[in-house]
């Protein structure tokens, strides 16, 4: 059976809060806990763990990784069988995130938690991502290898210890999201993936669907496909996103006047900025720059 996706916006990027060892006998049993505010990585390092959580069941083997909810209530389903061993680590986040069945259904629904995701993190921010995390998946040596840093920082003060789990855990989140990504649909990430760079390095400049093909050798209905599948929008549709959001931007750490801000951004006509401006935000530019600015 495939493992439900944990589906994270960021940044900010999921974060670390606490790790450890938990030992089981056999006969003993994950305790039963509710609602407990944290998601919990579990990872088996040794004998083999049965979990429940919400309607589903899991068995996490050795080299497995499981991640419980922060908003659910989960407990052992059978005792172990022999002498079991885990690492945990606590993690959260400050952004939206859900939990999905699979990855189409996390890419159909990636807009609207983007969506969700801006009401409560930086609304100015313009390079928002996914992160995709398997529920349930068996770990390869690298990842096993990231884990192991955790428990090598005992003798460090905590002040670097601390920085210093934080920066494993995001290496091995990213590590996992990379992982899955390459399992999906290697091709069309990695394509988006370049559509969304070329984009980000060239935004000033005219980009049309026939340049993108020059550019990328794809055609371009195949380029809006792989686009549409990764970030839930077409390359045209990303572009004036991009431009609109450093628009955003300049709009309030700048005094720019609207048409300068138009043409740093690469919009050739002011009108025409303001036009698209309005149309995605609902407001106008420098409505839009007294309302964050508190001016009248």
């Amino acid at each position: 059976m495939s493992s439900p996706i944990l589906h994270f916006i960021s940044p900010p990027v999921p974060y670390f809060i606490d790790c450890g060892r938990a030992y089981y006998r056999a006969g003993e049993r994950h305790v039963s806990r509710s609602n407990i505010g944290v998601f919990d990585l579990v990872v088996v390092t040794k004998g083999k763990l049965s979990l429940a959580e919400g309607g589903g069941e899991w068995t996490i083997e050795t080299g497995d990784a499981f991640i419980l909810r922060p908003d659910s209530n989960h407990y052992g389903t059978e005792p172990c069988e022999e002498e079991t061993e885990i690492i945990w680590i606590h993690f959260h986040t400050f952004g939206a995130w859900d939990e999905c069945e699979g990855m189409n259904q996390c890419l159909e629904n990636q807009s609207a938690l983007i969506a969700a995701h801006k009401q409560t993190a930086y609304l100015n921010h313009s390079e928002v991502c996914s992160v995709f995390i398997p529920k349930h998946t068996s770990l390869k040596a690298k990842a096993l290898e990231i884990l192991g840093q955790f428990f090598q920082l005992e003798d460090e003060p905590r002040s670097l210890r601390n920085w210093k789990r934080q920066s494993a855990f995001q290496l091995f989140i990213q590590h996992l999201d990379r992982e899955l990504a390459s399992t999906s649909d290697g091709t069309a990430f990695r394509l988006a993936e370049k559509i969304e760079l070329y984009i980000r390095q060239n935004y000033t400049n005219k980009i049309t669907n026939s340049i993108l093909q020059t550019e990328l050798n794809y055609h371009p209905n195949y380029l809006a496909k792989c686009m549409l599948k990764v970030y839930g929008m077409t390359p045209m549709d990303y572009l004036l996103r991009y431009r609109i959001e450093h628009a955003k931007k300049l709009l309030v750490q700048t005094e720019w006047s609207v048409s300068r801000i138009a043409e740093e951004v690469g919009f050739q006509h002011g009108s025409y900025f303001t036009f698209c401006f309005s149309s995605k935000e609902g407001i106008a530019p420098l409505a839009f720059r007294r309302k964050i600015i508190g001016q009248g």
